[in-house]
């Protein structure tokens, strides 16, 4: 195991420098002057020779590959530079803002598990009933309808009619709900397909028709003997909804002004910060691949079967 552990580790270098690399020639590749944009050149008319010393300043007159091995080096030290527009540590930066992405992916995600695999049990267990195709209208308006729609509409009813809820901003558990709630419906419905497909699959199986056989209880099978073997495809679900939410959650984190990860990275996209950037995505990158090794360590503990070894 720990053997497997360290070449998983190792394989996530590869993959987190070509994800910078990728990042810096599509910054490059991208119109649009850094020095410009911090100036305020459209706006206030900087003369060239204020552009050409900020220019300097930020080191952006090098060539790209100096800068990227600058860069690389600075990252393996933990030095993830600073940022162009607020000349603070980029490590810093990600540390104020990840409390509140990790706390809305958790509570989001676990929000998710705790409604879609029950539902999706059901969905397996009355299987062609109505309970199943409930399960299933649920689970595609919750897949079809857009997270910004949504987020709005709970604002609207809650917040704004309602008046039960705070319609943004941080500081209490009450401001969670309304954009946990969103981000956790979408998860809701992949979750609840993943599991009662998984379980149908697996209450075929011969071992739960010999368990059936035996007499064991019904409850006991479903739960007991066919989940549990069900659960491995539904693991890499939660871990692929934990790794997107911690990159994608930047929709909701706008619409309820949320001071998160997901916001920061926009914000430096829009002001073209590049040690920003490329910090913010490294360390989504980073954590990404922490929870997909996690999880399939976690498949040894579903599934005796499994030796890594």
């Amino acid at each position: 195991m720990l053997r497997y552990a360290a070449r998983r580790l190792l394989l996530v270098l590869p993959v987190l420098f070509g994800v910078t690399l990728l990042v810096f020639l599509l910054f490059y590749l991208t119109p649009g002057d850094p020095a410009r944009a911090i100036l305020g050149q459209e706006a206030q008319g900087a003369s060239v020779e204020d552009i050409e010393r900020l220019r300097h300043q930020l080191g952006l007159d090098r060539p790209w590959y100096v800068q990227y091995l600058d860069f690389l080096g600075g990252a393996v030290r933990g030095d993830l530079g600073r940022s162009f527009r607020g000349d603070r540590p980029v490590a810093a930066e990600i540390a104020a803002r990840f409390p509140t992405t990790l706390k809305l992916t958790v509570v989001s995600l676990t929000l998710a598990a705790l409604v879609g695999i029950p539902l999706g049990v059901v969905g397996a267990v009355r299987r062609n009933t109505w309970a199943d195709y409930l399960v299933m209208v649920l689970a595609l308006l919750g897949v079809s309808m857009p997270t910004f729609w949504v987020g709005i509409m709970l604002m609207q009813l809650f917040a704004l009619e309602l008046r039960v809820l705070p319609p943004s901003g941080t500081g209490t558990w009450r401001h969670m709900v309304l954009p946990a709630t969103t981000v956790a419906l979408a998860s809701i419905a992949f979750i609840a397909r993943m599991t009662r497909s998984s379980l149908i699959e697996a209450l075929r199986e011969d071992y739960v028709r010999t368990a059936r056989a035996k007499g064991v209880a019904e409850q006991r099978v479903v739960l007991h003997h066919a989940l549990r073997n069900a659960f491995i495809p539904v693991l890499t679900t939660l871990g692929l909804e934990f790794g997107s939410l911690l990159g994608g959650a930047v929709v909701v984190e706008t619409v309820f002004s949320l001071p998160g990860l997901g916001r920061l990275t926009v914000d430096a996209i829009r002001g073209r910060d590049l040690p920003l950037i490329q910090g913010c995505i490294l360390f989504v990158a980073v954590v990404f691949s922490l929870v997909n090794l996690i999880v399939d360590l976690g498949y040894a503990g579903l599934d005796p079967r499994i030796r890594y070894e």
